[in-house]
């Protein structure tokens, strides 16, 4: 209805209800729910005889004004007033005056009352409407969404009846909330715990949610928050037990010597619970960084993989909760990525319900100065999901919508905000000061009593419980938290425990050791074969595009040839491990395809909105490939959360060029290189970032190796350049043929992806292992006079050059693993080449970036020397001609002829310089090239 009430006047009205007496479903269902059962014949009082009154339209865009704005004047905030909107919703603005109050109007209808007066009508508008809680949805667009919350909100006055029990029970988690919160403040002086107080209600809200949506139908609940109330939530609804939170004030050490390990207030959790109604609830709270909103892609990306693989697609069984503060929640972008992914097939986790913990506060920023919108919640409306505005001190409120936002959720898988408004009674840590900032709120927040005293105090005045009852109430729970304080004073011993124990059992954590050779990850040529032919066997009846046809062709004639590219060896490797029963899952912003039109893992069906997926022909398979929407720093979260939950499932992300990774790089820094050294939380993960120095400009060359050679540390990641298809193969399934999982970073190539010699043979598929490093299998041993180290696609322009002058006595020795640093390799490299006179290390990279930095340190029984670009702010030249020379004298400073005493073939350096080098190489002394 609200579709017409925007310029509708009462003629027009009139012809519409004309118009429905003739044929009821010639208006839509907003205005037959209206017509229907009236007799709009209304009395001579207005002198409209037959017609709609004007009067009694002008109560009906009341009606829809509270309906549409009514949230703008609610009683929602706890501590203060708020802000003034206008036009009010006072009945002068509709055109109705005090007299009119007493008139009885049919359009009272629409909310349940039948021949009422205009007082009892705005009467009941504002107790569904104008209380303590405030509904938005009239923007939802689907007239059954708006049909659903107002047949919810208004025949029920927005309200739920709780018996006696259920408010002893809900008094019960108000008293553990803000008793837990009293107790570590004074146990723990000073100490930052980023108290819970002024919004305790989650507590009891987190209860009910579980609560109602195990009767629902949720058998897990996946929970990604910030710090802010998170050791209250960690152990009055995880369960973790108090005395292990404790342990985390008072301990000095952990009980794994090899952990770094975390604040307190960003670890994770998984429990099982038992609800009051017997079901037993699987529960994550998601170990978080300091930044916020990141949790909540990767919250989502842990749900959606457990949605996939526990519940078998089944969302209703499970539900993701975020929490976010107010101030986050309106200005991280991330935010904003990831509620876009909430109606996308390759995302999708059937709706999340959002809880913003609304202090009005961020850090020290009021308000007002945090947002241009009205809501910190007004992100809600790009997905058109529903709001609900809630005043904290108001429990029964807040329950009331949790059990309408758990519903709306399970009957039409969609997103909710929560909008809980309360306050922070200290500052932004418990040793900030708040005066100095806001002194008139933290004044009327001094004198304001907490929810807990707020609520006792009205279940006494209304007989539901009686004060010595309550105090009781209050003692045990005090005296719970004494013995388990005592108990933490005895063993002080910090233990982090696994997330998501019943995944991870299974895998242990990884060694030096480990990574000194890879395990065999060759595949049986008959899996090989059933593979290939699906890939390049196409069905009759299914017409493809000429050209992806001619791709497919050139595939099947290279695989009968005994040969595969890039693209073929990696949908090998998924397609083997799929064979093998693994879960295989690939997103990028163009990953189905490729960038580079090189993969084509689905074809599109010509005529058709269709694709066709060879590999999703495998028996059993389960492969997805989704071109994500375009962001990195949300999907890459999804896609890390993925793999945590999935360790036995290959998960892959891709970097449409590989300095986009760099939008992401709070995943990277907080989860990814960090993680399990914080938490203990591995995974494996694999990045595809393209790379490589085509002249391209500074946005489109370097995935910036050097950033996570500075991040790899503990044997935390596996940073890969691989040269050749079956080393790509190799480097994918090893990913899951190991007992631990490390994330891995392949820096994978451009214009090389059709190089003629980047070609593999089928029988390296079948046989053999990742090589760490690749030798040069085309050299004179004893005269090899020069060793040149090299990583990536740099090493195709070597090759030309060194085939072009025929030579054998320079080796070019590719470093295919650059961390863990393959150093044993790298040795008997050395010892292979004992006449050897110099040893280079090139890269296209400039000198301050690339690997060139890292790697030194590992060749420090030779004299190496680097050619390289010059150091440089920005990774590469903007023209390509100016590439084209750059590169260009790389490669001829590693062949120049050399005619110094130093004797050496190619020398690369001028003849005085040469001689210099000399003397100092005999005492190894080095200097930095000029």
């Amino acid at each position: 209805m609200e579709d017409f009430l925007g310029n509708i006047d009462p003629k027009t009205l009139e012809e519409l209800y004309q118009s429905w007496k003739i044929n009821p479903h010639s208006v839509d269902e907003g205005w037959q729910k209206f017509f229907m059962g009236f007799d709009f014949a209304l009395s001579d009082t207005f002198g409209q005889g037959s017609t709609l009154s004007d009067l009694e339209f002008k109560v009906i865009k009341l009606i829809e004004a509270y309906r549409l704005r009514g949230h703008l004047f609610t009683k929602t905030n706890p501590v203060r007033a708020r802000r003034e909107y206008k036009p009010t919703l006072d009945i002068e603005n509709f055109g109705l005056e005090q007299k009119h109050l007493k008139l009885k109007f049919k359009a009272g209808e629409l909310i349940g009352l039948s021949n009422a007066t205009l007082s009892d009508i705005i009467e009941r508008l504002n107790r569904i409407y104008c209380s303590s809680i405030g509904v938005e949805y009239m923007y939802l667009r689907e007239p059954k969404l708006i049909n659903w919350i107002q047949e919810r909100v208004e025949p029920t006055l927005n309200h739920t009846e709780f018996t006696a029990k259920e408010k002893k029970h809900i008094l019960y988690h108000l008293i553990a909330a803000v008793g837990f919160e009293q107790f570590i403040h004074k146990k723990f002086i000073g100490q930052k715990r980023f108290s819970l107080e002024g919004l305790e209600a989650l507590i009891p809200a987190l209860d009910a949610t579980i609560e109602h949506g195990a009767e629902q139908g949720a058998r897990e609940f996946v929970i990604g928050m910030a710090h802010r109330g998170r050791l209250n939530v960690i152990t009055n609804i995880m369960q973790k037990p108090f005395n292990e939170i404790f342990a985390e004030f008072i301990g000095e050490s952990y009980d794994d010597e090899s952990t770094l390990g975390d604040v307190k207030y960003h670890l994770g959790y998984s429990n099982t619970v038992e609800t009051d109604y017997g079901k037993k609830v699987r529960l994550h709270l998601v170990p978080n960084p300091s930044h916020l909103e990141t949790v909540g892609p990767v919250a989502e990306g842990i749900a959606r993989a457990r949605i996939d693989d526990e519940h078998s697609g089944d969302v209703k069984s499970l539900i993701p909760i975020v929490i976010h503060g107010d101030a986050a929640v309106a200005a991280q972008g991330v935010v904003y990525e990831t509620i876009q992914m909430s109606r996308l097939k390759g995302y999708s986790t059937g709706g999340t319900i959002h809880i913003v913990l609304n202090n009005q506060v961020g850090f020290t920023t009021n308000y007002t100065d945090a947002r241009s919108s009205t809501y910190s919640t007004d992100v809600a409306k790009v997905t058109l999901s529903p709001v609900f505005h809630v005043n904290a001190d108001d429990p029964e409120a807040l329950l009331h919508v949790i059990r309408l936002a758990v519903d709306f959720r399970q009957t039409f898988h969609r997103d909710v905000f929560i909008d809980l408004l309360g306050y922070r009674k200290y500052g932004h840590n418990e040793g900030d000061e708040p005066r100095f900032t806001q002194p008139l709120l933290y004044e009327l927040i001094s004198k304001h009593p907490n929810v807990r005293d707020i609520y006792t105090k009205y279940l006494i005045e209304s007989k539901f419980i009686s004060s010595i009852e309550a105090k009781q109430m209050q003692e045990q729970y005090n005296d719970l938290l004494e013995k388990h304080f005592a108990k933490a004073k005895e063993n002080p011993k910090i233990k982090i425990k696994h997330f998501l124990p019943e995944k991870w059992n299974a895998y242990r954590y990884s060694q030096s050791s480990d990574f000194e050779e890879s395990p065999q990850t060759g595949v049986s040529a008959d899996i090989i074969e059933n593979v290939a032919k699906l890939i390049t066997d196409i069905p009759e009846g299914i017409p493809l595009f000429k050209k992806l046809i001619k791709i497919i062709d050139e595939r099947k004639k290279n695989y009968n040839d005994g040969k595969v590219d890039w693209a073929m060896a990696e949908l090998l490797a998924y397609g083997t491990l799929i064979y093998e029963g693994h879960n295989v899952r690939l997103s990028g912003q163009d990953s189905e395809r490729g960038t580079f039109s090189h993969r084509h893992s689905a074809y599109s069906i010509q005529g058709t909105e269709e694709k066709y997926y060879p590999l999703q022909l495998i028996p059993n398979a389960k492969f997805s490939v989704y071109n994500s929407l375009l962001s990195e720093y949300g999907v890459l979260g999804f896609e890390y959360g993925y793999s945590v939950a999935l360790p036995e499932g290959l998960t892959i992300w891709e970097a449409q060029f590989g300095d986009f990774h760099n939008v992401a790089q709070v995943i990277i820094d907080q989860y990814l290189s960090s993680a399990e050294d914080k938490w203990g939380l591995q995974s494996g993960l694999v990045l595809l970032l393209p790379h490589g120095f085509e002249g391209q400009g500074p946005e489109h060359s370097s995935a910036r190796i050097e950033r996570f050679l500075t991040l790899a540390a503990r044997n935390n990641m596996q940073i890969v350049n691989a040269t050749t298809p079956a080393n790509f193969f190799h480097a994918l399934r090893r990913q899951l043929k190991r007992d631990f999982r490390t994330p891995l970073v392949v820096f994978t190539p451009k214009s090389i992806l059709r190089h003629p010699k980047n070609v593999s043979l089928v029988k390296e598929l079948e046989n053999g292992s990742f090589q760490e490093v690749i030798d040069d299998n085309k050299v004179n041993e004893s005269a090899v006079s020069r060793v040149v180290f090299c990583s990536g696609k740099i090493y195709y322009d070597l090759l030309q050059r060194k085939e072009e002058l025929d030579v054998d006595d320079i080796a070019l020795v590719r470093i295919e693993q650059l961390y863990p640093f393959p150093k044993s390799q790298v040795d008997r490299v050395l010892d292979r080449y004992p006449n050897t006179k110099k040893w280079l290390w090139i890269q296209e990279e400039p000198k301050n970036m690339g690997a060139w930095n890292f790697v030194k340190e590992f060749f420090d029984d030779v004299p190496i020397e680097v050619i390289s670009r010059e150091a440089s702010g920005s990774p590469a030249v903007g023209l390509s001609k100016i590439h084209s020379l750059e590169q260009a004298e790389i490669i001829t400073k590693v062949f120049r002829p050399c005619t110094c005493e130093l004797k050496n073939k190619y020398c690369g350096l001028q003849c005085e310089e040469g001689s210099k080098r000399f003397e100092r190489k005999k005492q190894f002394e080095y200097l930095d090239n000029k």
